[in-house]
């Protein structure tokens, strides 16, 4: 009697965890709705900072001096800092709780989108980039955090959900800021101006993210991670021990082969969404000769597409080049592949949760990071330099996406199986031991 009392203060049905088996995503109900719409709006915001200047890299080449070169180094710069901070937040959200994680990160690079404004040089311009690009890494709290308040069986959806939502933050970037330098512009009469005021919009959309996520959130659906007690630690999705320490997590997270193959996965499916978003809009403005705001409202398609595309993902996992001559052919082609290549995301990161529960934050981290390795691969290897022309190195990255995907087939679960072989584990095994300590 007392469990269903317990039970009952919770406006979404819950299983012995407290996670929910519900997704309502017309809720704001706290704690387990209030956490989903705080996580996207959050990363949301972080995925608009990011991808705030690729749609404007029209004027901005003419007023920093830009060489392709440059504009090419700072799309690298922009992803390759994410390698190292998807890593470490895994950790960070296992040690902090993703609430305090995100928006400390949040915080501390909102001031180089605020210093955008100020940026004079290549050099610098290459920088802010960088340092704007860390904010991505929130990916993982975001992600984590929906582990942290679903059940297993709706996990995966609002995984999908919340990535899909957030990460149409760069679409929304490729579509408002050419809109926001136009509207200023012709208030002001200075495009040097103008498109320097437009940066304050996404910095300071950032820090409201942030502020929100400390006032509002919380970590798990029994309370925060600071203010857990033992009792409560039991009963939680962390359930550490004394034994567990960071070191321990850390070193069952590189074990676990299974993260390394996700990790490879989402290099291919993640790493290409960053790719594009840094040469779409260029794309379109320089070979169909569009403007500054037609070229980031087509581009902005791409972006956007995650609004139904990740989620897509996210609902499959819970249930289980050629070159175009015309613009309206161009921009379909663009939109089918921007909805596959989402969804094969939100499936990535719907298998996540399930590699070890243990060591969630860890695999998560290295899922996340291999997404933005194989952004800065992808972004070297086939838009850096001349060699290729980007119809070229889009079609290229499309082999490269087919082979590199192969190896999640090896993928193997001893209370699930796998793609080619059933179960292991007999009946009277505890899968709940086996998936706390899974290698």
């Amino acid at each position: 009697m007392q469990e269903k009392v317990e039970v009952s203060k919770f406006a979404l049905p819950v299983d012995e965890e407290h996670k929910a088996t519900e997704l309502r995503l017309l809720s704001a109900a706290g704690p387990h709705m209030r956490a989903f719409h705080l996580a996207w709006l959050s990363l949301f915001t972080c995925y608009f900072s990011t991808f705030a200047t690729p749609p404007l890299l029209p004027v901005l080449r003419r007023h920093l001096h830009l060489s392709p070169v440059d504009v090419a180094h700072a799309g690298v710069a922009s992803v390759s800092g994410i390698i190292v901070a998807r890593l470490a937040m895994g950790p960070a959200c296992d040690l902090l709780g993703p609430r305090v994680a995100s928006a400390a990160l949040a915080l501390l690079t909102a001031p180089a989108v605020y210093a955008a404004s100020a940026v004079s040089s290549p050099t610098g311009f290459i920088v802010l980039r960088f340092v704007a690009g860390l904010s991505l890494a929130n990916f993982v709290a975001n992600q984590y955090w929906m582990s942290s308040m679903f059940a297993p069986g709706v996990v995966g959806r609002a995984n999908g959900v919340s990535a899909g939502w957030a990460n149409a933050g760069s679409g929304a970037a490729q579509f408002l800021m050419p809109l926001a330098y136009s509207c200023i512009l012709r208030l002001s009469g200075s495009p040097s101006f103008s498109w320097r005021a437009a940066f304050l919009l996404p910095a300071t959309l950032q820090v409201v993210g942030a502020l929100a996520v400390l006032a509002f959130g919380q970590d798990l659906p029994d309370g925060n991670f600071v203010s857990f007690s033992r009792s409560q630690e039991k009963r939680s999705s962390r359930k550490p021990t004394s034994k567990e320490g960071f070191w321990v997590v850390v070193a069952d997270g590189l074990g676990n082969y299974r993260g390394w193959i996700l990790c490879l996965t989402y290099g291919y499916c993640y790493g290409v969404e960053l790719a594009m978003e840094n040469v779409v809009a260029q794309y379109f403005y320089g070979r169909f000769g569009l403007g500054v705001e037609a070229a980031g409202l087509v581009a902005a398609c791409f972006g956007m597409a995650n609004v139904v595309s990740r989620p897509a993902g996210g609902m499959i996992s819970d249930a289980m080049g050629r070159r175009m001559s015309s613009l309206g052919a161009s921009m379909a082609v663009m939109c089918c592949f921007a909805f596959f290549v989402q969804a094969a995301s939100g499936l990535t990161y719907g298998v996540v949760p399930f590699v070890s529960k243990r060591s969630l934050g860890m695999i998560s981290g290295m899922t996340g990071s291999g997404g933005a390795l194989g952004g800065v691969v992808i972004q070297l290897l086939f838009f850096s330099g001349t060699k290729y022309s980007k119809e070229t190195g889009i079609s290229l990255m499309g082999v490269m996406v087919l082979v590199c995907t192969l190896p999640v087939s090896l993928i193997y679960f001893p209370q699930w199986g796998g793609m080619f072989c059933g179960p292991s584990t007999s009946e009277d095994d505890d899968p709940e031991e086996d998936y706390h300590l899974l290698k």
